[in-house]
């Protein structure tokens, strides 16, 4: 089983609006609401991909509710803690006219400290449910940079796989606790590393360097141009054919619950690149964010070229 965690649940909603105008009132032609947040996307594309999927994290309010009620309708099991106030919505405006997204991300409701300790009483119980932990995005407020780096030791002394796809200080500070992969794009390495990467060269350096510091599988996103994956047999890039993209918010998400999957399945590092990067660019082709449909999937698992580098 596959452990998620969602800090910062949100019921996500996207808008479908023709040109849109800052400053304007813009009409929405079409909208949808959906469970989200980066590790219930996570969730939801493991489940599809047959995976037996445990969702956990924070949870508040009518909205919170709402979340935990439409991930287990998609096959989700869930054990939450639920907490004072409303979990967050997160909204994408998409211009079907221009072709561009536009994000705006609430921060989340405030976490007491008392809702913290049960959060990792909780949290140590699950892990004996489970084989891989999948922790995913921001943290709401009241939580520290330091929550991530707990929860993964408290992973690792119960022998799990541990998965962490994050950002900013919170990425400095876990990286520290050396996770089996973390998962960060260009921009991300930069600030790991504290060097100005300019070239391909560089970025294959940095993620050596990462790899070797503790971390078992480094993979860096370059967006339309596939992967690019450290682990101690070598440097492997994903090479992804080009697809009509529909949506592309939750693909990194969904490429998580691919190597989460492959890590339970045991696969090898290329196969693992491959079934990711497969299920990443299949849920690019959906409307819905943190879904993909196997027959997408399939089709484009066997056109996705895997290169050893190194």
């Amino acid at each position: 089983m596959i452990l998620t965690v969602t800090l910062n649940a949100a019921i996500d909603k996207r808008y479908v609006v023709e040109n849109y105008q800052v400053g304007e009132v813009n009409r929405v032609k079409e909208c949808a609401y959906v469970a989200g947040g980066k590790g219930l996307n996570v969730s939801k594309t493991a489940t599809i991909a047959g995976a037996q999927v445990l969702a956990t994290g924070f949870a508040g309010g009518h909205a919170g509710a709402y979340i935990i009620e439409a991930v287990e309708k998609q096959g989700v099991a869930t054990d939450f803690i639920q907490v004072k106030g409303e979990s967050r919505s997160c909204i994408n405006i998409y211009d079907s006219v221009n072709k561009t997204q536009t994000e705006f991300l609430e921060p989340g409701v405030v976490v007491s400290e008392e809702e913290q300790r049960a959060f990792y009483l909780k949290f140590d119980q699950l892990l004996a449910k489970c084989d891989v932990v999948a922790m995913s995005g921001s943290v709401p407020k009241g939580v520290g940079t330091d929550m991530y780096p707990k929860l993964v030791e408290l992973a690792k002394a119960a022998g799990k796989k541990i998965i962490v796809d994050t950002s900013g200080a919170l990425l400095e500070e876990v990286v520290k606790a050396k996770p089996n992969m973390i998962k960060p794009n260009i921009d991300e390495i930069r600030l790991l590393t504290g060097k100005q990467i300019l070239d391909r060269g560089e970025l294959i350096e940095a993620g050596i360097e990462l790899q070797k510091s503790g971390i078992e599988r480094v993979v860096i996103s370059l967006g339309a141009d596939g992967s690019l994956m450290f682990v101690e047999e070598g440097v492997y890039q994903a090479i992804v054919p080009k697809i009509d993209a529909v949506n592309t918010v939750g693909c990194g998400d969904c490429m998580t619950a691919g190597f989460a999957i492959s890590f339970e399945r045991g696969m090898s590092p290329e196969e693992a690149l491959r079934f990711a990067s497969a299920t990443s660019a299949a849920s690019a082709m959906r409307e819905e964010t943190g879904y993909f449909v196997k027959e997408d999937m399939e089709a484009l698992f066997d056109q996705i070229e895997i290169k050893k580098l190194r």
